[in-house]
């Protein structure tokens, strides 16, 4: 296997640096002006205004706020690559840099990502493209409905000959220079839930008249975790979580029912419909031995984010010529829409090492207030990108030169 032309390579990274100002400054003021899931007009604005698009081929809204953007080529197979939009709701720490008041926080890294992207595709214009490059700025990552999957219903990666989607997510369990790029599922399916404990409500101090709906969904939330401890497979990554809970509103009245809401994530998806079979079939019958009925609402969302083998092991010599090192396989029950994008081309996400640190030492995580990487991390963003986007237009374009490991 031939090595990697060098001389391309250093025109892009010279290229990139070239362009990491106006992508720094970017970053900066879409973090302090972050917008929800399906609001990203602003955000949407000022990356096609960093861009300057005049020149470029082709640029067309898409999933209402989102963006895309073709350059090279205007006809042929092409090559996407993503970044997202839109910022969780929250309240930043105002200790952070560039930090946002309004209620919105870019803690999950978006705001690096959209930025990295910008600064490919800055780049890409200088150069003279081995596959034409699909920038896909994706609306409605964090909440839905999935601006991925709206995309992907779109049918506008076919229309641009999509062979193959990139994508790459901070992520500070990492050390910085360190990159993640692992075959295989690597985040979880995740659904939600809804649980309903219909019973019969009465005064505190006669319960033998009540069929008490909380009695019986404190021993539901019980009974779940045989879900993951007792009806999947072991050495199969399940989590089921109950994250709210609500009944009455008086310390002596029994209420007629009592909800709770949660998440069943799965990293294989062989394990969704049974998972969703033995959760529904715990509340129906516990439910039932307390004299009350129960009901499950059940909510499908992303399914499992699988990488392309071939394409993750090829993306490793590319990570290494750009300057990273490989970490150990990364898996989590974390959820990203980008796992619509494998539904229709291989896909590749990748997890890029940033710094990270809270000021009393402890480490920060996602979506935590005070998760905020330095501007530097854009660099290492665009540059898993630009290995991401390398090694799929190599397994097109054969003669370009491969590297390997």
């Amino acid at each position: 296997m031939s090595q990697v032309d060098h001389r391309v390579l250093d025109g892009w990274r010279e290229a990139l640096e070239a362009e990491l100002p106006t992508a720094i400054e970017l970053r900066r003021r879409v973090h302090a002006d972050p917008e929800p899931s399906g609001a990203e007009r602003r955000t949407a604005d000022r990356v096609v205004g960093a861009i300057d698009v005049e020149d470029l081929l082709d640029i067309c809204q898409v999933a209402e706020t989102g963006r895309l953007v073709r350059i090279g080529a205007e006809e042929g197979p092409a090559i996407a690559v993503r970044a997202e939009l839109d910022a969780l709701p929250g309240t930043e720490d105002p200790a952070n840099p560039h930090a946002a008041s309004n209620g919105f926080m870019h803690t999950c890294g978006h705001d690096l990502h959209l930025s990295a992207l910008v600064a490919l595709v800055r780049a890409a214009r200088r150069l003279e493209l081995p596959v034409p490059m699909l920038a896909v700025f994706q609306p409605r990552e964090e909440h839905p409905p999935s601006g991925a999957r709206d995309i992907v219903a779109a049918k506008v990666l076919q229309e641009h000959d999509v062979r193959a989607v990139v994508g790459a997510h901070v992520q500070p369990l990492l050390a910085p220079g360190t990159v993640a790029a692992t075959p295989g599922a690597v985040n979880a399916a995740a659904d939600t839930f809804e649980i309903v404990v219909h019973g019969r409500g009465g005064h505190g101090g006669y319960p033998q008249l009540t069929h008490d709906p909380v009695l019986a969904m404190a021993q539901i939330l019980t009974a779940l975790q045989q879900v993951v401890s007792r009806r999947m497979d072991p050495l199969h990554a399940v989590v089921l979580t109950v994250g709210s809970l609500h009944a009455g509103s008086a310390p002596n009245v029994i209420p007629d029912e009592a909800r709770a809401e949660g998440t069943l994530r799965v990293l294989d998806e062989t394990d969704r419909v049974p998972a969703h079979e033995e959760l529904t079939a715990i509340v129906e019958h516990t439910a039932a031995a307390f004299g009350c009925r129960g009901e499950v609402r059940l909510h499908e969302g992303e399914p499992a984010l699988v990488n392309e083998p071939a394409l993750t092991e090829h993306s490793h010599g590319w990570l290494d010529a750009v300057g990273f090192r490989l970490s150990e396989p990364l898996r989590s029950c974390g959820a990203d829409d980008f796992s619509y994008y494998g539904q229709v081309a291989p896909s590749l996400m990748m997890f890029v090492g940033v710094p990270t640190g809270a000021g009393d030492g402890e480490p920060t995580t996602l979506h935590h207030p005070t998760f905020c990487p330095p501007d530097e991390s854009v660099r290492d963003v665009a540059l898993a990108l630009l290995a991401g986007y390398l090694a799929a237009a190599d397994s097109l374009t054969p003669a370009m030169g491969r590297v390997g490991r």
